[in-house]
């Protein structure tokens, strides 16, 4: 009965989706479609043509707000101010009566392009009701490191699935009539002296690894991007002439405005030469220093006209242009749809890692002990410019108290005394350990480990307790020494507000797990491509990518080395059998790949089956990357064909000599399976 209220749940929730996602298609086919983006840009460029020096000026560099960035109104062309708000897992900036949304990293766990538009429109209303029209998000930087202090905003490891969670990312958000910014543009992927820094990236992995995901924005219609802190092949990624003029603005085609990262700005001649469009969040560079600039003749009018028109293009885009923002800062902008939907979230994107058939938890258990901090205390949520303010958050006390309705015991003790807690799990028939680890922006992590002392509470409870299952709520990867020693393990990646809620349904399986891990799990902390100093955190300032498009899974594969948790991993409650691998050329352009998804088990499920790419080996790729992935819904014994379009586009790869993309021609493999390293099909091709 729970599993087909979940199914009647879910179609009510599609067909809502589908018809906000025609409204929007509307929307954009008269805004960011080819006419309307240029529609827009033409009613921008008269409009500059209009202004003065002055006030073009006002729109091109910050001033003081409650908001983290705005910038001046233009009253006599009735331009209005701009608030600018982070971030990309809710309204950040210590600003309240919010809802405190799992982070971007859980969402794209969930592999639901569906999920992650509504995650995103939701986002988006909060913050035009708190009279924001600029929202600084999506973060897609590519997870380089697993140690990346800011990890859990990004989209994870990988550029195709970065950049297929991006896109419904950046139209959710632009649904509610405000601008997405997509950052940190580009190679910001550590922490560590980010100002400093430059990221030594080799051109192909440029263009096959770390662009792909801001490509895909900048196809989505995103409005705005920021430029990142670090340098790029020693230049400053918001003075940089190759990133933001030839390659941003002119090969990807992006339409509308850079602004710096907040006092990323170095100069004024050189950043606005070289394609900064927006000084955030004052004027030190790009007010009377840009004027004089101006007015000297080293910054071009020509380019301060490109600067402004550009501002001016999105706004109209978006339809902020003549509507001064409605909101404001102090106004509440929650709502009991969103603690909802901030819940299916939660429970779709949790993982389980490990089963070994103690989960889902049995009625007859009629003890439970909860164990560590995070039972009654979970951190639940990332640091930084980012981090929500939190209405609420349900502990897993409350949300195990709550599901069992008195029906079991269940009581909670701390983590500072292991002996104690072993103990006391030792007296129930069933203990759960709560552990997490803290990330922020502006630092990375020193260690993956979630601590010694973590790590000796599991230890003690689990050899107190044969039934210990262990909880992590977490930023991304951490390190499970304990993995072997406990039969159950799942991972959350800080899931919000309703944290305990949503952890409570999977446990007792209320809804089944369905999350797949976006990242990779090392066995331990040197056990990943970049490792070595030169690479990072790098030596007198310059970080070596030497690993070349060997990032995450992909050096993984083809160093032949097993992980803890590979990337796109994550158990059921039931079981899915994959058969039938079949494929077609229906046009020059695409290669249909159709199979079909079994549940043989006993419970309703989602699966997500993902299809890795395996190149001629003379192409140079690695062993296989994702090209295309489909989450299904199936009752028990119920099946389905599905069917994944590749473009011949994704079959290119980046050529350094013709400085293009280059199509390949060879012999393929294709892949399909339930994880990068749980792979059930298999078949070639050639083109």
């Amino acid at each position: 009965q729970k599993h087909r209220k979940d199914a009647q749940t879910r179609s009510d929730a599609m067909k809502l989706f589908f018809v906000s996602l025609l409204l929007f298609i509307f929307f954009i086919l008269g805004t960011f479609g080819k006419n309307g983006m240029e529609s827009a840009r033409e009613k921008a460029t008269l409009l500059v043509s209009k202004m003065t020096l002055d006030e073009k000026l006002r729109i091109l560099s910050g001033t003081a707000s409650p908001y983290v960035g705005a910038t001046l109104s233009v009253p006599r062309v009735n331009i209005p101010a701009f608030h600018l708000q982070d971030g990309p897992q809710g309204v950040g900036d210590k600003l309240t009566q919010v809802t405190f949304w799992p982070c971007t990293l859980a969402a794209v766990a969930s592999w639901d392009v569906d999920l992650m538009y509504k995650y995103a429109e939701g986002i988006g209303w909060e913050q035009k009701k708190k009279g924001v029209n600029i929202h600084l998000g999506p973060m897609v930087n590519i997870a380089r490191i697993p140690v990346g202090g800011r990890n859990f905003e990004s989209f994870g490891e990988d550029p195709f699935l970065s950049s297929s969670m991006v896109v419904p990312y950046v139209q959710g958000i632009q649904s509610n009539g405000i601008m997405a910014t997509v950052k940190h543009f580009v190679d910001n992927n550590q922490e560590f002296n980010r100002s400093f820094t430059s990221a030594n990236v080799p051109q192909r992995a440029q263009w096959e690894i770390y662009y792909p995901a801001f490509k895909a924005a900048v196809d989505a219609g995103v409005a705005s991007a920021m430029c990142s802190y670090n340098r790029i092949n020693d230049s400053y990624a918001c003075e940089n002439d190759q990133t933001l003029n030839k390659d941003l603005k002119n090969r990807m085609g992006f339409k509308g405005f850079v602004m710096s990262d907040w006092f990323a700005t170095h100069s004024t001649e050189r950043a606005a030469n070289n394609g900064l469009d927006q000084e955030m969040p004052d004027g030190q560079y790009f007010s009377a220093k840009l004027k004089a600039a101006i007015q000297k003749g080293t910054v071009p009018t020509s380019r301060l006209d490109d600067m402004a028109i550009r501002v001016l293009t999105a706004a109209y885009a978006v339809g902020i242009m003549n509507t001064p923002p409605s909101g404001n800062p102090n106004a509440n902008a929650r709502n009991s749809t969103h603690d909802i939907l901030s819940r299916t979230i939660a429970i779709q994107s949790t993982v389980l890692l490990k089963n070994n058939g103690t989960l889902p938890l049995s009625s007859s258990y009629k003890k439970i002990a909860l164990v560590g901090d995070d039972a009654t205390k979970p951190r639940a949520g990332g640091d930084g410019s980012g981090m929500v303010m939190p209405p609420y958050v349900i502990s897993p006390l409350q949300g195990i108290t709550n599901r069992v309705a008195g029906k079991a015991s269940v009581k909670a003790i701390g983590s500072s005394e292991p002996s104690k807690a072993a103990q006391f799990a030792s007296q129930a028939d069933v203990a759960i350990v709560f552990v997490s680890v803290s990330s922020t922006e502006g630092a990375d992590r020193k260690t993956l480990s979630l601590g010694a002392q973590n790590d000796k509470l599991i230890d003690a409870v689990s050899k107190a307790q044969p039934n210990t299952i262990v909880v992590v709520f977490g930023p991304g990867a951490v390190l499970m020494p304990f993995e072997p020693k406990v039969p159950a393990i799942i991972m959350s990646m800080y899931p919000g507000q309703e944290c305990g809620n949503a952890i409570a349904s999977i446990l007792f399986g209320d809804y089944n797990p369905s999350g797949k891990l976006p990242v990779t799990f090392p066995v331990s902390d040197s056990q990943f491509p970049a490792s070595s100093p030169k690479s990072y955190p790098g030596v007198n300032n310059e970080a070596s990518y030497s690993e070349g498009l060997l990032v995450g899974y992909r050096w993984y594969d083809q160093s032949q080395v097993n992980p803890l948790f590979p990337f796109g991993h994550g158990l059921s409650y039931t079981q899915f059998t994959y058969s039938n691998l079949a494929f077609t050329f229906p046009s020059n352009s695409i290669v249909q790949f159709s199979f079909t998804v079994n549940n043989t088990g006993s419970v309703q499920g989602s699966e997500v089956a993902q299809l890795y790419l395996g190149f001629p080996k003379e192409v140079g790729e690695p062993p296989q990357v994702l090209k295309g992935f489909q989450k299904v819904n199936l009752n028990p014994n119920q099946s389905a064909q599905l069917t994944i379009n590749v473009p011949r586009t994704q079959f290119s790869v980046w050529n350094v000599v013709s400085n293009n993309w280059q199509d390949t021609k060879g012999d393929y493999t294709v892949f399909v399976g339930s994880s990068s390293r749980d792979i059930r099909l298999k078949t070639t091709f050639s083109l």
